[in-house]
């Protein structure tokens, strides 16, 4: 059970205020995950909860580092999308992996939609970024749908939650 750190993260144009969401950098090399063991599972994450700064970028992962969102941390869990397959000509949902691309972009724009109502602010009046982990492949196959969203900064650590905080 393994989520793939999707190569991208949503970011905003300062200069173009009404702009839509475009790649800033790598996921992986901004705001990935990593673990060195222990932890808890990516299949347990809750809304609401904060994770440490990673100490290895890995493109796989299965578990994060939780923390109370008092103490430093990088990221702090906000949505949790589910990604349904559209309908084909037989009416039934497909149920093959959609492939990177499908995922990322529903990500963007589930976890788009979803952070205005957890921070209290428009995205694009935000000091935040976010990011997201989606289903791989091999977890695809154990009916694994759910896109998690997560709230971070520049690099600069939260030590608060940012719900209803309107930074």
């Amino acid at each position: 059970m393994i989520h793939v750190v999707l190569l991208r993260e949503a970011g905003r144009r300062r200069a173009a205020r009404g702009a839509a969401l475009v790649a800033l950098s790598p996921l992986v090399a901004a705001c990935g995950f990593g673990h060195d063991g222990g932890g808890t599972s990516v299949f347990k994450v809750k809304v609401g909860e904060c994770f440490t700064a990673p100490t290895s970028v890995k493109a796989q992962i299965s578990d994060v580092d939780q923390v109370p969102c008092t103490k430093p941390h990088g990221k702090e869990a906000y949505a949790a999308a589910v990604y349904t397959p559209a309908a084909g000509a037989d009416g039934k949902a497909s149920s093959d992996f959609p492939g990177n691309d499908a995922l990322a972009s529903f990500a963007q724009g589930a976890c788009a939609q979803r952070f205005t109502a957890y921070v209290g602010v428009s995205y694009l009046d935000s000091s935040l970024f976010f990011t997201y982990l989606a289903p791989s492949a091999r977890s695809w196959q154990d009916d694994d749908r759910t896109v998690l969203c997560f709230i971070t900064t520049d690099g600069r650590p939260l030590t608060t939650s940012v719900k209803g905080s309107k930074l």
